[in-house]
């Protein structure tokens, strides 16, 4: 759950401290006092783009921390182990600066990361449904995603859309290398030639640079192995050579080292100095065995080059570039069917096609099932919200051709009499009606969603009286099990949270400031009896208030 969240310098905000509570928190105020900032806030921590608006006019940065309690959730543990994170989650911490030139750096327990990789742990942790979801589900697209995650398939929805994106891909260029097949053919035909050529070198990764230096050691053989044969002599072969000269020395001021030993410390030094020279000495005679006038071998390396050197120019290549071209032009003929051209190309599209239908075909089958179950919950919430007689139905309707979301539309459809015939839910709801069928499906499927913190912005607009507070009760069913925030202007709704926080604005020296304070009892009676009665606060609206939150 949602433990704790930091805001400085954001918006509106110059600095809030909020601690969070299990069960349902109900957030109020006036209209324009900056209720959403919480909403933005988690919504900028767990992955939405920034930009320079949301920091604080006057201050050089905003800063956002949320702290999460999720030791339970064992997708977060495995996903921040996939992730390479720390995977501690007492607390999981989450922290965001955006910069006044929009810049932004992300953390998760301390360790810096993406944007998407927000995106991927707040899938763990926060649902949020905000104010137009009842406007947003007019649309199909909304309409199959939430059936999709209530159907718990939005993994396959996603894995589906690859796959046929994989197929499309592979029937667009069969279908281009039939409508230019002589052109595709002699590509191919020249593809073959050239990989077979080069291929025929047996070329290795890293040989070019090392048949270069083979080649300039062979060449210069003799000289190297007179030069090591001056090195050896100097250095100890030689009548008057550096280790006896160094022995000589050593044995001198050892002698003088009776007398002052100070000069110890240069003795010492020396002494390192004849270890390095024997070292220098036993290096350089086994580099003067492995040393030989090798012409055969010279002239392998020559003809190898030559070779080597010699394709490369062909095609107006680097040689150190060639092993690259082959890979390239390798993967080339494969995207062109490789040997068998065209029929190995129908062949990848017939498999690609097959792999779709057959993941397809299996999310189809997942969501007729979760159709079924979803129309029976969200008709019964209906019941509960005073839209008696009424019914939704999640119908799937087959496409004459599949798309990358599968192989049907989905469409939400809405009766408003029990006589009366399905039609999409666009042409049939009025707005109140649509908040509350809103509402009643995002009650569904945050019931059987994994996710432990469900927040939900305004979602009651249009919604009043006797159904507000079925509306209350609702959520604070909810909330008995998951951890509920919910933003709302409605006192019925407000009267049931078990924490209530209170948002203000306040004209101030550097201009306007938004607050949250937590209300204690006499505080929530007197916000819910302004939200009942406006600025004109009598008893008899602070004794309703207490009423309700009784």
């Amino acid at each position: 759950m949602l433990a704790a969240l930091h805001l400085r310098d954001f918006v509106i905000v110059r600095e809030l401290d909020l601690d969070f509570q299990a069960g349902l928190t109900v957030l109020t105020g006036e209209t324009g006092a900056g209720k959403s900032i919480l909403i933005d806030a988690l919504g900028l921590l767990l992955g939405d783009r920034s930009d320079a608006g949301v920091v604080r006019h006057g201050a050089e940065r905003a800063e956002l921390s949320a702290e999460f309690m999720c030791e339970a959730l064992s997708g977060v543990t495995a996903w921040l182990i996939e992730q390479g994170l720390s995977e501690d989650c007492a607390p999981l911490i989450i922290r965001r600066v955006i910069d006044a030139n929009g810049k932004s750096r992300s953390f998760i327990n301390g360790s810096p990361v993406t944007l998407s990789q927000l995106k991927g742990v707040g899938e763990f942790l926060v649902d949020i449904h905000g104010q137009h979801a009842h406007q947003s589900l007019l649309r199909h697209d909304a309409q199959r995603d939430l059936l999709d995650a209530y159907a718990g398939t939005t993994q396959v929805a996603r894995d589906t859309a690859k796959k046929y994106q994989i197929w499309h891909t592979l029937a667009q260029q069969l279908n281009d290398a039939e409508q230019n097949a002589e052109r595709f053919e002699t590509e191919r035909e020249r593809l073959q030639w050239q990989i077979d050529e080069v291929a025929a070198l047996n070329m290795q990764e890293g040989e070019w640079p090392e048949l270069q230096l083979d080649h300039k050691r062979l060449h210069h053989a003799a000289g190297l192995i007179d030069g090591v044969q001056e090195g050896l002599m100097a250095l100890s072969d030689g009548d008057d050579n550096c280790q006896s000269w160094l022995a000589t020395a050593a044995h001198r001021l050892s002698q003088l080292a009776d007398f002052d030993p100070s000069i110890n410390d240069t003795l010492e030094l020396i002494a390192g100095a004849e270890a390095q020279l024997a070292e220098s000495v036993s290096a350089l005679r086994l580099y003067a065995d492995r040393l030989e006038l090798d012409p055969e071998r010279l002239s392998e390396v020559e003809s190898r080059l030559d070779a080597i050197y010699k394709m490369g120019r062909k095609y107006r290549i680097d040689p150190s570039q060639l092993l690259s071209q082959l890979q390239e032009w390798q993967a080339r003929l494969a995207e062109l069917g490789g040997a068998e051209g065209l029929d190995a190309l129908r062949k990848q599209v017939l498999t690609a096609e097959s792999a779709y239908r057959k993941l397809a075909t299996s999310l189809s089958k997942s969501r007729t099932s979760a159709a079924q179950k979803l129309s029976q919950l969200v008709t019964e919430q209906m019941q509960v919200l005073a839209l008696s007689g009424s019914r939704c139905e999640v119908v799937l309707q087959p496409l004459t051709h599949p798309a990358a979301y599968g192989l049907e539309q989905v469409e939400l459809q809405v009766a408003n009499h029990p006589a009366s015939p399905l039609r999409p839910m666009a042409k049939v709801a009025s707005g109140g009606e649509l908040s509350r069928i809103s509402l009643a499906l995002q009650v569904v499927t945050s019931q059987v969603a994994n996710v432990p913190t469900l927040i939900f912005d305004e979602v009651d607009v249009g919604i009043g009286g006797r159904v507000a507070e079925i509306v209350g009760r609702l959520l604070s069913e909810l909330g008995q099990s998951r951890q509920v925030l919910c933003i709302t202007h409605l006192p019925q709704v407000a009267a049931c949270g078990v924490q209530h926080l209170q948002v203000a604005k306040q004209q101030g020296k550097e201009g306007v400031i938004s607050s949250i304070e937590l209300l204690s009892h006499e505080a929530r009676i007197e916000e819910i009896a302004r939200m009942l009665g406006g600025l004109d606060i009598t008893e008899t609206t602070r004794q309703h208030a207490a009423e309700m939150l009784a």
